[in-house]
């Protein structure tokens, strides 16, 4: 379902707000003092969140041209991804969670590019306080953000124009669970499409294009992995730069850099 999504301006001080929004290039409106944290359920998130929680390292990229110029400067690095649903040529694997869960090559860096979501990613972290969440993380993201922030926006990737069910409805968990640690919603819009996921099933997104895609494509291993794989995860996700890493550890190497500069190290 395509949706026109209206914008609050917040005052830089006040009561803790969260804001739904939809498409990459929604992430450019957002800046400042905001968390923002990216959502495309089908697949990017979930593919860069399980490479991490793997042990793998994994770096985004919002075209295919930046993949290479990025590969270039890591060693052995494995190109994943898809443009307009197809695998990019020179690319080793399509944007698969259930795909990289089972690869046993940690060692090699994954560089992401995908039609909407890695394009999300890369907006967002403009901001300096970008976040992924997936099914997988849900709670700990809103753990994580509801002590750190004062304002936080949830952007689904959306494809061809849709807001997709399943990225709605992981917003509106990921919001939900912040108007429920005290904050408030910034708009109508935010407020709505909550209250729309609210008392639905935990499947009922599969009404999804995004679902009848996979399908068609053979692709049901991915939709099985997501299904099976709910608030299994026990970090928020990070992006520093174009790398993904648990919340945790970025703010171990961000507080080190400002040590660094201090001259404490």
């Amino acid at each position: 379902m395509s949706m026109k999504l209206e914008r609050t301006e917040a005052a830089p001080r006040g009561p803790r707000t969260v804001v739904i929004d939809a498409y990459p290039s929604a992430a450019l409106e957002y800046t400042d003092d905001y968390a923002i944290v990216a959502i495309d359920v089908i697949r990017a998130t979930t593919t860069a969140v399980t490479a991490v929680a793997c042990g793998r390292r994994c770096f985004v990229a919002p075209t295919v041209d930046a993949a290479s110029v990025l590969a270039q400067k890591l060693d052995h690095p494995l190109l994943a991804g898809e443009i307009g649903g197809n695998m990019p040529f020179g690319f080793e694997m399509d944007n698969s969670p259930a795909e990289i869960a089972e690869r046993t090559d940690i060692e090699r860096p994954i560089i992401l590019v995908t039609s909407s979501g890695t394009l999300l990613i890369h907006n967002a972290a403009l901001s300096g306080h970008a976040y992924l969440a997936c099914f997988r993380n849900v709670g700990p993201t809103v753990r994580y953000l509801a002590t750190r922030y004062r304002r936080v926006a949830v952007i689904g990737a959306g494809s061809r124009g849709e807001f997709r069910e399943e990225d709605q409805f992981c917003c509106a968990q990921v919001a939900g669970g912040l108007l429920a640690s005290g904050f408030s919603a910034a708009n109508d819009g935010t407020l709505e499409i909550v209250e729309r996921w609210r008392n639905e099933a935990p499947d009922a997104w599969l009404r999804s294009n995004s679902v009848r895609f996979l399908r068609s494509t053979g692709q049901e291993p991915d939709l099985e992995f997501i299904l099976a794989h709910r608030n299994d995860l026990d970090d928020a996700f990070r992006v520093e730069g174009s790398e993904v890493r648990r919340a945790g550890d970025a703010d171990d190497l961000r507080e080190e850099g400002r040590e660094r500069v201090a001259g404490i190290r």
